[in-house]
């Protein structure tokens, strides 16, 4: 099968189509009128035969770009009339054969395109059919032979094994390129699967933290209330039950997420009350950080209160991952109905290069996934003053009834 002469992957349009064409119609225009002018003047063909193998020689060199294998099977046997033609016409003392000066040099060009994008077995067979040629003619009038009958072959040999090497290189870039973009969409995947586990991890600790009140409240409830039929104690024991169940299934699912040899977490989940502690330790380890967190944030839901301390905490390991030294705004407020994470840095003030210059690719990945979990919206982006901003808005239930328990 053939293969193209540059891979698309690597070229642009122009190099991979409209060159290569370019470069077949310029041969032919340069071998048609030489060919031509050879087969005249040295050889005294008829004007009629020397256009007829001129042509047939020098013409379907404009198949090179798309067709090389067609080119050849039209050049070959016209060089071989062209030898055989050439037999029947007096010797002279500086003439060439069998092949002559002009289709000889064409031919390797022809040999150099069908090594760009045939197969190494459409090689062997083409160079071997060359020789055996070669030989043929040659015995057949040694006497006439003066040494084009060696040069095709040896020089043709030398010229298919360059361009078949080249051709191998252009093919493994090619695979190597296309490897290359499996293997980054195979790590952003498994990135966001990684991101997605642990995100499930923390949410579990929420969940079961609530699962686990329902139990107690359920199992306490005949004890805490009077004047309980028989059949609201049999529902709050089918409650309990079926909450203890959920938790056993929790459990189970948490070792499915959990990674082979590791531990879960003992400490609590983390939330906005947390994020003081957080900016401080950001600014002990050398980042200029301040917080601004609105006093009244109303009815935090667990899973937004952990999506906002995750949020600054990835966020806050960017810039000191890929911003040093650069001044940070950490900002929290609430509007009833939205809570908005915003996080800004400036340029790095550091004239040092980023603390880690490959990074795992986890905090954006990590930061939409949690505000995908709760419903809301991420914008991200630098800025034009060289800095960096990340704005998070996280969506809040609608408050209640002032005297609801």
């Amino acid at each position: 099968m053939a293969e193209p002469i540059s891979a698309p992957a690597s070229g642009s349009r122009l190099r991979s189509g409209f060159l290569p064409q370019a470069a077949a119609v310029a041969l032919t225009a340069l071998f048609l009128p030489v060919t031509l002018a050879n087969l005249l003047d040295q050889y005294d063909l008829d004007i009629a035969v020397a256009t007829t193998l001129a042509v047939t020689q020098a013409a379907p060199l404009l198949l090179l770009a798309r067709r090389p294998l067609w080119a050849w099977w039209i050049i070959f046997p016209a060089d071989i009339a062209g030898a055989l033609v050439l037999l029947g016409q007096p010797a002279h003392e500086y003439d060439v054969w069998p092949w002559p000066p002009a289709p000889l040099i064409a031919y390797l060009f022809l040999l150099l395109a069908l090594a760009l994008r045939r197969s190494r077995r459409v090689l062997v067979a083409v160079w071997l059919a060359t020789g055996a040629a070669s030989l043929i003619l040659h015995l057949t009038r040694a006497d006439r032979s003066n040494g084009s009958a060696l040069l095709l072959p040896l020089f043709g040999a030398v010229v298919l094994v360059i361009g078949a090497a080249v051709r191998e290189r252009r093919v493994a870039q090619r695979r190597l390129a296309e490897q290359e973009t499996v293997s980054e969409a195979e790590r952003a995947r498994r990135t966001l699967l990684e991101e997605r586990a642990r995100i499930a991890r923390e949410l579990h600790d929420v969940v079961a933290h609530h699962m686990s009140v329902i139990t107690v409240q359920a199992d306490s409830a005949p004890y805490r209330l009077t004047g309980l039929s028989d059949e609201a104690r049999e529902e709050f024991g089918t409650i309990a039950a079926s909450a203890r169940e959920s938790l056993t299934e929790m459990r189970r699912l948490l070792v499915v997420l959990r990674g082979d040899g590791t531990e879960g977490e003992r400490a609590p989940q983390p939330g906005i009350d947390r994020l003081q502690q957080l900016v401080e330790a950001t600014v002990r380890a050398g980042l200029p950080a301040e917080l601004s967190l609105a006093a009244d944030l109303g009815d935090v839901p667990p899973a937004v209160d952990l999506s906002a301390y995750r949020i600054v905490q990835e966020a806050l390991a960017n810039v000191v991952r890929h911003a040093p030294g650069a001044r940070t705004r950490v900002s929290v407020t609430s509007d009833g109905a939205h809570l908005t994470v915003l996080v800004v840095n400036g340029p790095s003030e550091q004239p040092v290069s980023p603390l880690e210059t490959a990074g795992t690719g986890h905090g954006l990945v990590g930061m939409r996934e949690r505000v995908r979990l709760t419903g809301g919206s991420l914008d991200t982006g630098p800025l034009p003053d060289g800095g960096f901003r990340v704005a998070a808005r996280l969506p809040l239930p609608p408050a209640g009834p002032a005297d609801a328990p």
